[in-house]
This record gives C-alpha cells, sequence and structure tokens, in this order.
C-alpha cells in the first residue's frame, strides 16, 4: 500500500491555525491572553468569579493542573460534570475545564438559555479524534455492502465526538463510560443477538479489556477495524466471523504505559500495588492488582489503609494530587516518563482568567454549540446509557 493511501480522510490543523467545527480540532481562541508569568493572575480569578456570583458555574476535571482546580466549584470525571452542569439550570455560563467532547456533552445536556464555555478551544482529545465522522460512516456502509449492519449495535465511549454520539444514536446503540462499560457492553451483545457484532468506538483498549477482562469472552472475537485502510484492513470473512470490531483508537497516555513499567515498579518497590485505568493496553490492565476508572481509583486509594504502596497508572496530575493528599501512602506515577494529557493541559490559568473576565465584560467567548439535530441523537444514545441497569455513569 502507497503512503498516500494511508494517510487520513481529514485534514490535521497545526495548532492555532483554523478549525473544523466537525470534529475535536477546535484550536482557535481569539482575544489577548494574560500573561502567565503575572502575578496577579490568581486575584484576578477570585475577582471575577466573585463578580459573576451565581451566574458562572465552573467544572474542573480530574486531569486539569492544580492551579485550575483551585476554582472549579465541583470535580470529576467528564460525565459525572455534564451531569453536574446539567443539574444548574440557573447557572447562565457553565465553564468546562476539561476537553472539547466534555463540553459538547454538557451543553447536549444544559438547556438553550445557557452557554457551556471552553477557555481553550484547542484543548481537544487525541482519542475522539480518531474516529471522524466520515470515517465511522464509511466504515458502516462497508458494513452494509456485507450485509451486516442489521447484527450491528454500536458502543460509543464518552470519549468522542457529540457526531459520533450522533451515529450510535441513530443506530440503535449506547453510549458508555469506563465504570459502567461492562453493562452498556452486555446490553449491545443481548441486543445484536446470536451471530451478532458491536461497533466499538474509538477506544479499542477499553473494549477489549472489557469483552475479555471482564466479561471473560474470548480475545480472538475481537478484530481492530483500522479506518486508514480500505475495510479496516480486514477480510469479509474477519468482519463476519468476529463478534467485537474494535476501532484502532486509544488514549496517547494510558497507551504509554508499559508491561516493562509494571515489571519495574513490583521490583522497585517493595508490596507495591499496581492500578491502572481501563484505557491501558490489555497485557498492562493483565498484570494490574486493580484496574478502575479515574473515580475508582481515588476511592480505592483513599480507602487504603496508611503505608500502602501504589503505583498507579493514569494521567500525571491526578496522581500527583492523590500523593499530596494521601501522604502516608506511597504513591508513584507507574511510568517513568512524564506523561500529562498535553490537550488537558491546555486549559491553564490565563486561559481561565481571560474566560472569567470577558463574561465580567458582557462578552461570552469560546462558547460550545452543539448543531441541534445532532444533540438530538446524540441525547438519544446518551438517554439508552441512562437507562441501563446500574446506578453508575462514571468514566
Amino acid at each position: 500500500m502507497t503512503a498516500e493511501a494511508t494517510r487520513p480522510s481529514i485534514p490535521l490543523l497545526v495548532l492555532g491555525n483554523g478549525r473544523d467545527l466537525h470534529t475535536e480540532r477546535g484550536v482557535e481562541c481569539p482575544g489577548e491572553l494574560p500573561a502567565p508569568s503575572d502575578p496577579d493572575l490568581v486575584a484576578r480569578a477570585r475577582a471575577a468569579k466573585a463578580a459573576l456570583g451565581d451566574q458562572v458555574f465552573i467544572l474542573g476535571h480530574h486531569y486539569q493542573r492544580d492551579e485550575v482546580i483551585e476554582f472549579a466549584d465541583v470535580t470529576g470525571d467528564s460525565f459525572k460534570l455534564a451531569r453536574e452542569a446539567a443539574a444548574r439550570p440557573d447557572a447562565r455560563w457553565i465553564v468546562f475545564c476539561g476537553v472539547h467532547f466534555m463540553a459538547e456533552s454538557a451543553d447536549i445536556l444544559t438547556s438553550e438559555s445557557q452557554s457551556v464555555i471552553l477557555p481553550d478551544l484547542a484543548a481537544g482529545c487525541s482519542m475522539a479524534d480518531m474516529a471522524a465522522i466520515d470515517q465511522v460512516e464509511e466504515c458502516w456502509d462497508e458494513l452494509a455492502d456485507l450485509g451486516l449492519t442489521d447484527q450491528v449495535v454500536p458502543v460509543t465511549y464518552m470519549n468522542s465526538s457529540a457526531a459520533i454520539k450522533a451515529f450510535t444514536g441513530r443506530h440503535g446503540g449506547t453510549i458508555c463510560t469506563s465504570s459502567n462499560a461492562t453493562t452498556a457492553l452486555s446490553w449491545a451483545l443481548d441486543k445484536a443477538g446470536a451471530g451478532g457484532k458491536v461497533l466499538f468506538l474509538p477506544d479499542q483498549h477499553l473494549g477489549r479489556n472489557t469483552y475479555a477482562r471482564d466479561l471473560g469472552l474470548p480475545l480472538e472475537d475481537c478484530v481492530v477495524w483500522d479506518p486508514h485502510k480500505p475495510m479496516g484492513g480486514l477480510t469479509a470473512e474477519h468482519v463476519r466471523s468476529a463478534t467485537m470490531i474494535l476501532w484502532r483508537g486509544h488514549c496517547s497516555v494510558h497507551g504509554r504505559f508499559s508491561v516493562e513499567a509494571v515489571e519495574a515498579a513490583r521490583r522497585e518497590i517493595p508490596g507495591v500495588k499496581v492500578i491502572v485505568h481501563p484505557e491501558c493496553r490489555h497485557e498492562v490492565v493483565e498484570l494490574a492488582d486493580e484496574v478502575g476508572s479515574t473515580e475508582k481509583i481515588i476511592k480505592t486509594i483513599a480507602a487504603a489503609p496508611d503505608g500502602t504502596a501504589w503505583a498507579v497508572g493514569t494521567e500525571l496530575n491526578l496522581v500527583r494530587r492523590l500523593a499530596a493528599q494521601f501522604p502516608k501512602q506511597r504513591i508513584v506515577f507507574l511510568e517513568k516518563n512524564v506523561c500529562y494529557c498535553s490537550t488537558m493541559n491546555r486549559i491553564d490559568l490565563p486561559h481561565l482568567v481571560w474566560a472569567l473576565e470577558s463574561l465580567v465584560d458582557g462578552k461570552v467567548v469560546n462558547a460550545i454549540r452543539v448543531d441541534a439535530e445532532v444533540a438530538r441523537s446524540a441525547r438519544a444514545a446518551l438517554d439508552q446509557m441512562l437507562a441501563l441497569p446500574g446506578k453508575t455513569h462514571k468514566d
């Protein structure tokens, strides 16, 4: 295959140069930001937030910098924060300190009278970017050519664009988070029936780990669909014989954790327990002592006795925060190489101050608006998730 044939079908945009509103690649941030060296940034943020009062509600994802988390009214995972936004109908402005797909979900779940603001539009998600809507529609068309779409139920991870959530809603699927993925996948497999299939988007690792580790089903039932290759790089027989069609996507943070890192932690730290996020590769998850969502990682460590040693496989901001919160435990980052979520870290104090001070001046900046038709279909998929058995819906 030629290099030309393997290139993505959508253009990549250099940060700061243009935007494509149909993908996660919103990168424009007009306006003058305060200098990051401004010693008054904290005071300015406090003053702006105080001036706005109950009209503004600030959400902070667990992976945000401490300087941003300080000003969050609520912290949590992406779906918890979207639901918190929906529970604040009196707040005119929801400032979402997270990434683009999270702000989209908040916009879908809030009212027309509210504005969801992302302080830096370049805060996207590399995983969500790995499944563009034209690629997913092309995949569906190829499955239709094989006569399989009546047997396929899409399951889409929360970490996806509104367009992909809408695709899922249009085709009778559901959204999942990393803590309810087992329930969502069981529902989809039951709906697909004997001989049916699940198209799992966009994180192959969460799909594989849920199917093989959590449900105890055979790894050989899984195939990986590469959107940059004709028919996903698979043969018709591969697709027909598979139960799980995993999209070739991954988290750029969690995908870095390795078997070698787990083995090194066990050698170097007596009695260490390894806890990782299910977006990690299957071989890493298999070696871990505990596997769970960001919320589960936090709760597990919070409940552990003093003197416990943990090697944690998730985003570094959260690991450092846990180490500061629980100083009587030994909490270390699983990978020796520094591994921040680079796009999440684009939300910094200068961007937050700029967004808040703009609101004080009567100007709404970086509002996230999901197309009404897309929002309706995406809401159908989110509502299906909320209708699944169980009470926990967290990523």
